[in-house]
């Protein structure tokens, strides 16, 4: 059975993880997991190119070496913020005698997000395409499972479209760039975190699945097993974080740690714990009652609570959430925050932890809160084959990175490790670089001639007009002074 590995990477606001996972036919195994502290990114997205590759190529090399193997490419996940919604109708022509076929309908929403007209190409991507419902001309709101075997002339699909900005998908590429890794592969999280934390049956019956971050907080709404609505918040963890710092005058990262360490919501349910007191050795020393710092917690969680649920109910699900909601992301992990949700939203509150569907050992912290999201990544990079992210330190670069990754021939009259001549190493390495570049391009014909071949092959589709307002930002208007003029709390 043939052994590759995985490598996920999530890039937070806060902290950033570097996951390895070995995969062995249909098994996972994660055999390195490890947070970082971040540089360089805000909201999500990397604003500091450089900064963000100094802190990485760190925690990268750092990887390699306890592994013993060479990371060539990874496994990325997407901005969270600035990420707007459009709904559109797309309907493809088809042979009225033959019947539809799960393929067709997989090459169907590819083709949706190949061909989608975005209004600005140069500035906006298409982040991901999720079909709501289809329809075959005459029945109509069919789930995918409907539509398969039946026989019509044509296939129409109803889209939920996610819509990003280009710049922080290309910041990520300079990013890893700038270290000499590739990324193979862009996900969007909000929908791999799902797989990751949710049951199936809490995707068919309604979910809200929140998603605290540092910088950004998420919602994820589901009904009928796919994704009906997403919006972000831009603001998270990171903000309770200053918030402490305001208040009782002390460093960020004294701030983080005391919210890491006593930080709790609903100060009337500490009970003993309301009682300590947190004596900060400074000039002047400081006194922080652990009421007063959940005083604060609370104030800043009921913000992002209330325009969470907004957001729930933008979705127009909010009564279809039997479910209710499922918390994740490092912010899930304060105390009584579940709590605080249940008794100001009425839903049912469960905290999401990385689900047992696959297996580990020696690596703290993997089924955490703050893992879901790689191991989302990596659950869907999984079922890719042909991804292989590591090769041994000491054996063969693969074909793909040969070049990328050749080392440095030494100075001329130097000998090698191998005691071998300039010479003759520079005659190996432009032997190697030649033949991995001939490898590379034949590659690049083959799929460049595989894509020209399914899009000969695909069915005509059209675009009609978008049902519906289009959404061009993902906050409501009356939310836009709330998160442009973020309020100092009121304790």
């Amino acid at each position: 059975m043939d052994e590759r590995h995985i490598v996920a990477i999530d890039l937070g606001s806060s902290k950033f993880a570097v996951t390895v996972a070995k995969i062995e036919g249909d098994n996972m195994q994660v055999i390195y997991f490890r947070e970082h502290n971040s540089d360089g990114i805000r909201d999500s997205k990397v604003f500091a190119p450089k900064k963000v590759a100094n802190v990485l190529e760190v925690a990268v090399r750092e990887a390699e070496e306890e592994l013993g193997m060479k990371i060539t490419q990874v496994v990325v996940g997407m901005p969270r913020f600035q990420v707007s919604q459009d709904t559109a109708q797309m309907v493809a022509e088809r042979n009225p005698k033959e019947c539809i076929t799960e393929e067709e309908v997989r090459n169907f929403k590819e083709i949706a997000m190949d061909t989608y007209p975005m209004e600005d190409r140069q500035s906006e991507i298409l982040l991901g395409a999720v079909a709501q419902s289809f329809s075959n001309g005459e029945e109509f709101q069919l789930v995918e499972d409907d539509i398969i075997g039946m026989a019509s002339d044509k296939i129409e699909g109803n889209f939920k479209l996610f819509i990003g900005k280009r710049k922080p998908l290309e910041d990520i590429d300079l990013t890893f760039d700038m270290i000499r890794i590739s990324v193979a592969r862009k996900y969007f999280t909000p929908d791999t975190t799902a797989k990751a934390v949710l049951r199936e049956s809490e995707i068919d019956n309604g979910v809200a699945l929140i998603d605290f971050g540092g910088g950004v907080t998420s919602v994820a709404v589901y009904y009928g097993g796919i994704m009906r609505h997403y919006a972000s918040i831009p603001f998270g963890g990171k903000l309770i974080s200053k918030d402490i710092k305001s208040e009782a005058s002390i460093p960020d990262v004294l701030a983080e740690n005391i919210k890491l360490a006593y930080g709790a919501c609903m100060p009337d349910r500490l009970q003993n714990m309301s009682e300590k007191i947190l004596y900060i050795n400074s000039v002047p020393a400081k006194r922080l009652p652990v009421q007063y710092l959940s005083e604060i917690i609370t104030a800043r969680t009921q913000e992002i609570v209330n325009a969470i649920l907004y957001e729930i109910e933008q979705s127009g699900f909010a009564d279809n959430l039997n479910s209710g909601i499922v918390i994740t992301g490092g912010g899930a992990n304060l105390t009584n925050c579940g709590n605080l949700i249940k008794e100001m939203s009425g839903y049912n509150v469960r905290t999401g932890y990385p689900r047992s569907m696959f297996f580990t050992s020696d690596c703290e912290g993997v089924f955490g809160t703050g893992a879901a999201t790689s191991i989302g990544m990596l659950l869907c990079a999984k079922g890719e084959p042909a991804l292989n992210c590591c090769h041994s330190a000491n054996g063969p670069v693969p074909e793909e990175t040969a070049e990328e990754h050749s080392p440095e021939p030494p100075a001329t009259g130097e000998t090698g490790d191998l005691g071998m001549e300039f010479d003759e190493i520079s005659e190996e390495e432009k032997r190697r670089k030649e033949e991995g570049e001939k490898r590379r391009k034949e590659a690049e014909s083959r799929k460049r001639a595989e894509e020209e071949e399914r899009k000969k092959n695909a069915p005509k589709v059209k675009w009609f007009g978008l049902f519906g307002e289009k959404i061009r930002q993902n906050v409501g208007k009356s939310l836009e002074d709330l998160y442009e003029n973020i309020s100092k709390p009121e304790v």
